[in-house]
């Protein structure tokens, strides 16, 4: 088998799965990840035998997205912000979306020195690690309530050489942030139970629901939490970054303002509402 017939065995095996361009995608990650090819190999090798070692592996990991794993999870690693990042099904894979809210802090603050920030929720750590190696004098601290998804931010922090805090806590029993900070940033759990029929088997299926899903009756629960603590935990000028629920842009407006605070929301590429931005009035 070679690259080209290794591709269409995916495209015919993963149809019921994933659109081409999707699975196309997928192989190139594979290729990339597991195989240690580079781009211009998968173009310029195409059609040279692969060995069979490397048959394998392509095919074992094809098995296993046959049953909607996703590939992440499969490589081990997850490609955000031009770094890559350990992950395991104990962890949520870092997403496009997520990228540009780092893109949107670092612009924001670009200018200051030796600002305090606590990314809540951190998951693999994605963002605070990568905000940490983007704004290099930056104190950053690192939360969350799970351990095991602590212990792999804690390996991705080694692994990038970015010197980071860590706390294990949940934020929802959390009566203080433990200082103030310049900016505060959380991508929490914000998609609802209603909306699971819009979520692909590879998540629904595999992705750890604690960092996914909110009940319906209160979904705006770890947002109100974090601005509530944010009241106090906030330096005079900082501010507090969210990704957010694209059908709750109104709701998060008005209970931004009830709390206390004013707020500024920004769509994503797709234009979605999917960052807001909120600071003590």
């Amino acid at each position: 088998m070679n690259l080209q017939e290794g591709k269409n065995e995916f495209r015919i095996a993963l149809s019921n799965n994933y659109p081409d361009f999707e699975i196309d995608s997928i192989f190139k990650i594979c290729c990339e990840d597991l195989l240690d090819f580079s781009r211009s190999d998968i173009l310029l090798k195409s059609q040279e035998p692969l060995t069979k070692n490397q048959e394998g592996i392509l095919i074992t990991a094809l098995e296993k997205l046959k049953q909607d794993i996703p590939v992440q999870y499969i490589t081990g690693i997850a490609h955000f912000y031009g770094r890559q990042f350990k992950v395991t099904d104990n962890t949520l894979i870092p997403r496009p979306e997520t990228e540009e809210l780092v893109q949107l802090i670092v612009s924001d603050v670009n200018n200051e020195s030796s600002l305090k920030i606590i990314d809540i929720g951190t998951g693999t750590g994605c963002i605070g690690i990568s905000l940490k190696k983007e704004l290099i004098s930056s104190d950053v601290t690192l939360l969350d309530v799970s351990k095991e998804a602590l212990s792999i931010a804690k390996e991705n922090a080694t692994n990038l050489k970015a010197q980071v805090h860590f706390i294990e806590q949940s934020i929802l029993t959390t009566t203080d942030l433990p200082d103030k900070y310049d900016v505060i940033v959380s991508n929490p759990p914000y998609v609802r139970n209603v909306e699971k029929q819009e979520i692909h088997n590879n998540v629904l299926l595999h992705e750890p629901h604690l960092a996914l899903f909110v009940e319906n009756e209160n979904p705006l629960l770890f947002y109100s939490k974090i601005l509530e603590l944010a009241l106090h935990g906030l330096t005079e000028k900082g501010r507090v970054y969210f990704e957010i629920n694209q059908y709750l842009s109104n709701e998060m407006n008005e209970l931004a303002s009830s709390l206390g605070f004013d707020s500024k929301m920004i769509k994503d590429y797709n234009g979605n509402w999917r960052m807001m931005i909120c600071w003590k009035k």
